[in-house]
């Protein structure tokens, strides 16, 4: 399932106005074609409160992804600048395909976005800066995430979820600070840890077919899944862009489910 990612990002950007959600001039911004690589302990600190940098080759990627894959309803683990650009397509998405999918398909979180985050102010600063046409489509949660087992291997698990069955999963969050108490001593509050988020595997079952999951970076946890997944899924990792993207490919529940794949995959 390689999906071309190859394709000119400033040119998308531009036709999407993509610059207009970020509130900043092109100029301020990266090269949408050109993935920044930062020093190694970068934004590995438990006190860092500024911002992650815009780097729109991955927003522009998010975007692209959800009006490609013509995503009815998205579930984002870990909120910032991608949670805009989100909801912007899924608005899109809603403007061009919202009369098939009311009359043809059974989503009853249609054309929503559901966002998980684990700190309050940055919670608060994300809607803050929601534009007034995509709040209504946008729904944030605020939960603690705690280190946990899965399979009796160490990991960390929020303590609530959405109720909801996304179509389109971007996992993005929590950073390896939020997680409160440990396992045995092993906790994720280490320069040396990494994110391990296990609440996908423990929700794989209500997954549909044709559910795509996004892995910003986080290849120790997109190895983990890859791993602990028990249905049928197609992985690949693309190093050039540091994500992951696994797509569910078993065969469809029913004719409402293989209506959404013929939506999706057979245009």
């Amino acid at each position: 399932m390689k999906i071309n990612l190859e394709f000119d990002y400033e040119k998308y950007a531009d036709k999407n106005n993509l610059w207009d959600l970020l509130g900043v001039n092109k100029e301020d911004c990266s090269d949408a074609n050109t993935k920044v690589i930062y020093e190694s302990d970068y934004a590995v600190t438990e006190d860092m409160e500024d911002a992650f940098p815009a780097q729109m080759d991955d927003l522009s990627r998010i975007h692209y992804l959800i009006r490609n894959l013509r995503v009815v309803t998205a579930l984002e683990i870990g909120a910032g600048k991608s949670t805009l650009f989100i909801a912007d397509a899924i608005l899109q998405n809603k403007k061009e395909f919202g009369d098939f999918v009311e009359i043809n398909l059974r989503k009853n979180n249609a054309f929503e976005v559901h966002s998980i985050e684990t700190s309050e102010s940055w919670a608060s600063e994300v809607e803050k800066n929601m534009p007034n046409n995509l709040k209504d489509i946008h729904s944030m949660h605020v939960v603690q995430s705690r280190m946990d087992t899965f399979n009796s291997r160490i990991c960390t698990t929020f303590d609530s979820f959405p109720n909801i069955c996304p179509d389109f999963i971007y996992l993005d969050g929590p950073d390896q600070y939020a997680p409160h108490g440990d396992i045995n001593g092993i906790t994720t509050r280490h320069k040396d840890r990494m994110p391990m988020v296990s609440d996908i595997l423990r929700i794989e079952h209500f997954l549909l077919p044709g559910t795509v999951i996004l892995v910003d970076g986080r290849t120790a946890n997109a190895r983990f899944m890859k791993n602990n997944l028990q249905q049928d899924w197609e992985y690949e990792h693309y190093p050039e862009y540091d994500i992951h993207i696994f797509r569910n490919v078993e065969s469809a529940l029913g004719v409402y489910n293989q209506r959404e794949l013929d939506f999706k995959f057979d245009t």
